[in-house]
């Protein structure tokens, strides 16, 4: 298990941009991939983005492709996702997750450490 806590959500207008942030201690960055996953009030959880261990690596659903950039700074043990273009529809409480493996994946059950979450409302 990897302690991870997520930080950066809030309320933002439609179109506007937030940058969440997930702060990992206790590992060594390269061999953990890391994954930002969502879930909005009466759906399932959903993948959102995975980074490989060494950040140059990643996916994204296509819900998101072209308006958030998942990163990586190994040095500091940081990761983030950068949201722009918000639409209502990403309204959701936002996870990070760490998987035992350097390379991505968009399926939930193969991250073993998750954050708290870090709720994201997007509304006028």
């Amino acid at each position: 298990q990897v302690p991870l806590v997520e930080s950066g959500g809030g309320l933002v207008q439609p179109g506007g941009s937030l940058r969440l942030s997930c702060e990992a201690s206790g590992f060594t960055p390269d061999y953990y991939a890391i994954g930002w996953f969502r879930q909005a009030p009466g759906k399932e959880r959903e993948f959102v983005a995975t980074i490989n261990g060494n950040g140059g690596n990643t996916y994204y659903a296509n819900s998101v492709k072209g308006r958030f950039t998942i990163s990586r700074d190994n040095a500091k043990n940081i990761m983030y996702l950068q949201m722009n273009s918000l639409k209502p529809e990403d309204t959701a409480v936002y996870y990070c997750a760490a998987r035992n493996s350097p390379y991505i994946s968009n399926v939930e059950d193969t991250f073993t450490s998750w954050g708290q979450g870090t709720q994201v409302t997007v509304s006028s």
